[in-house]
């Protein structure tokens, strides 16, 4: 646990450790979603072909899931402020790695130094912010610090692809390292330097979180719910111009409005968690994300309707990850209370886990000639993920029975 800094609870503003994660993140969410913009220019620049070019993509995805807890475990009894640093300048380093690559295999090897970089970094950092806050704030506190994340979708990416195919690949790369070092700046000076090592004890403790039932069903409401809108996102610009009837030009434009609407969405979803608590705001935005979805395939084939949709679809879907990231930690507090930052990394896995599979689902609708159902798809998962959570919410009410009791 961390040390809270005295904020008053009324208080609106947050402390300047919280933005300071918040510029880390935004640095972190342009590398992750940049090369998707940049990815023909890579294959053509470096001679591979675009699928290979696809797995910075895939595999990043797969080394921020399966690196991040492991990470999370060695660093376990590190100060909070020197692991955070630390994992923030060896992102500096993976990315200037890539920037200078001058092969696919240099350049995998950066993007995976990155990506486990990233998932370490948004497991701490959420608990550090979450205890740099009163505990009512807590959730608000890790939307600021996921808002860079989303604001990153938003101005970051569009701007660094247009960059990265006018005056080359490498040029977005670069930005990131001066928007890493500033992140770093940042962070040394506004983190509190009293914040304590991690209180992880044994890596057989921490490991333990991957037996505890309350942990492993928090994680399957966020693969369900965070992934549920990936199997209509991952093939939106063929939607938007095959389906709908958009221009390439108007789809791209598109995409920046749902981009706004995830940095909107996230940091509402915040305020409903300090709120209404992580359990009700995840029901309600679930239930939300799911009519969402069904309104989203009813509307598909109209150019009124669906820049509409694309903006309420954004912000409920995103709504979801501070909601999601608190629940976790307030699950890891109450079932496995040396093992938190362990369990957050495995919340951070379960994003990453859901995107595949929102992502597989989606493939699955397209390989069937059913792109257009695909929305379909993500509101019977979105409903999925509520029935985990109503058995985390029976098993959280027993165990505050049986602990009433006990006193």
């Amino acid at each position: 646990m961390t040390t809270a800094i005295p904020v008053s609870p009324v208080s609106t503003r947050m402390p300047p450790g919280v933005l300071s994660l918040a510029v880390g993140a935004f640095a972190i969410g342009v590398t992750e979603f940049i090369v998707v913009g940049i990815l023909p220019a890579i294959a053509k620049d470096l001679g591979i072909s675009i699928e290979s070019a696809g797995s910075l993509v895939s595999l990043y995805a797969l080394a921020l899931a399966v690196g991040t807890p492991l990470l999370v475990i060695a660093m376990s009894r590190l100060p909070r402020k020197g692991a955070l640093l630390g994992l923030m300048s060896v992102f500096l380093a993976g990315n200037l790695l890539a920037a200078w690559s001058h092969s696919f295999e240099i350049l995998l090897f950066g993007r995976v130094i990155t990506a486990v970089a990233h998932g370490t970094f948004f497991a701490i950092g959420a608990t550090v912010a979450a205890g740099l806050v009163p505990k009512a704030q807590a959730g608000r506190a890790i939307s600021v610090m996921f808002a860079g994340l989303t604001l990153a979708m938003v101005v970051g990416v569009p701007l660094g692809s247009f960059l990265g195919n006018l005056l080359g690949w490498r040029l977005p790369f670069f930005a990131v390292v001066a928007l890493a070092a500033l992140g770093l700046a940042a962070m040394a000076r506004w983190l509190p330097t009293g914040l304590p090592q991690g209180a992880g004890g044994k890596a057989s403790t921490q490991l333990a979180a991957l037996g505890s039932g309350p942990i492993l069903t928090m994680m399957a409401v966020t693969t369900f719910g965070f992934g549920s809108s990936f199997a209509a996102f991952t093939f939106i610009t063929p939607i938007l111009t095959d389906i709908t009837g958009f221009s390439a030009t108007v789809a791209s434009a598109l995409l920046i409005v749902f981009g706004a609407a995830t940095f909107t969405g996230n940091l509402a979803g915040g305020y409903l968690t300090s709120h209404y608590g992580w359990q009700k705001a995840l029901r309600m935005i679930l239930l939300a994300l799911a009519v969402t979805q069904v309104a989203l395939a009813l509307s598909i084939s109209s150019q009124w309707l669906m820049p509409v949709m694309l903006f309420i679809w954004g912000f409920f879907a995103f709504g979801l990850s501070p909601a999601l990231q608190s629940g976790m930690l307030a699950t890891a507090e109450r079932y496995t209370p040396k093992a938190v930052d362990f369990a957050s990394g495995l919340n951070i896995s379960a994003f990453n886990l859901g995107i595949s599979f929102g992502s597989m689902l989606g493939a699955l609708m397209v390989s069937r000639h059913l792109m257009a159902a695909s929305p379909w798809a993500g509101m019977v998962a979105a409903l999925l993920a509520l029935l985990p959570l109503a058995w985390l919410a029976r098993k959280n009410l027993a165990s505050h029975v049986v602990g009433a009791g006990a006193h």
